[in-house]
């Protein structure tokens, strides 16, 4: 496994695995434990996604066994926008989360979206980073305008922006901006979210096979190769064991532009977040139990 840094001298592996629409917790659970054997080291979930509790069973597995330790692990969640009406909301949120998933700490924590009272939030989550409760505190799906304003205003700069990157979507302005902060950047839908079909593809075939890899590995190598951490998701075994051999290879400069030519702009992009429509969604979107 190969790692990046980050600002806060944390060390955090550049290859994780996500649990992005997987509510099922015996099948979230499983996955994710098979993940962690297949040699995974970082989780990625979130409050919405409404499997922390089995991403944590899955953890707890895992340590039993003896196919890890705790220390070795780097578990990600996220702070729902409806969470981000005050410090104090904040707060009890990261807690719920906490006792949710059955862990004492998560390694990074971070805003989901750059809506509601995040600063306040942003508060909250420094508070917990200095008690211990967050190991890294991080943003995602923050935009370069909206990043900027932020690492400027707040104490403790985030430590993670994790957006929407794959070679349809590039986002060359919002890498500069985050290497200007000193944010790492993270993936989510790292190929393509499903909106694509770069699997048939003929210029990432032909760059597959000189490798003897396949499409998906191309295109996380090529995030990888731009310092970017990704996190693919995926519930069958042979899928989540191809995803992480992607480390005996590289790509050369040429394939890298190659890839990258890809890119269709914001017209690319699958999450909307300039729709006004996108942002009542979001605000609107309730994921507690009643």
């Amino acid at each position: 496994m190969e790692y990046v840094q980050l600002n806060n001298h944390l060390k955090m592996p550049i290859l994780g695995f996500g649990v992005f629409r997987v509510p099922d917790k015996s099948e979230c659970c499983e996955s994710v434990y098979q993940a962690i054997k297949a040699g995974y080291r970082l989780i990625d979930t979130a409050a919405s996604y409404m499997n922390e509790d089995a991403v944590g069973e899955a953890v707890r597995k895992a340590i039993e066994e003896g196919i890890c330790t705790r220390e070795e692990l780097f578990i990600t969640t996220k702070l729902w926008v409806q969470d981000m009406k005050s410090y104090e909301a904040t707060k009890e949120a990261i807690n719920a989360s906490l006792e949710k998933s059955g862990l004492e700490y998560f390694d990074l924590y971070l805003l989901h979206q750059a809506m509601g009272d995040y600063f306040s939030a942003w508060r909250a989550m420094e508070a917990a980073y200095k008690d211990g409760k967050l190991k890294a505190i991080g943003v995602s799906n923050f935009y370069p305008h909206v990043l900027i304003n932020f690492c400027e205003t707040v104490t403790i700069k985030p430590m993670v922006n994790q957006v929407e990157l794959h070679p349809y979507f590039t986002q060359e302005e919002a890498l500069a901006t985050m290497k200007e902060y000193h944010v790492i950047p993270e993936a989510w839908a790292p190929l393509g979210g499903g909106r694509y079909n770069p699997f048939k593809d003929k210029m990432l075939i032909n760059i597959a096979n000189k490798y003897s890899k396949t499409v998906g590995q191309v295109l996380l190598r090529w995030n990888i190769q731009r310092g970017v951490v990704v996190i693919p998701k995926s519930t069958h075994l042979d899928r989540i064991i191809e995803n992480i051999d992607v480390f005996d290879f590289e790509l050369n400069e040429d394939e890298m532009q190659q890839i990258s030519s890809l890119d269709k702009g914001y017209t690319g992009s699958r999450a909307k977040h300039f729709d006004p429509e996108f942002v009542k969604m979001c605000l609107s979107k309730k994921i507690h139990d009643e």
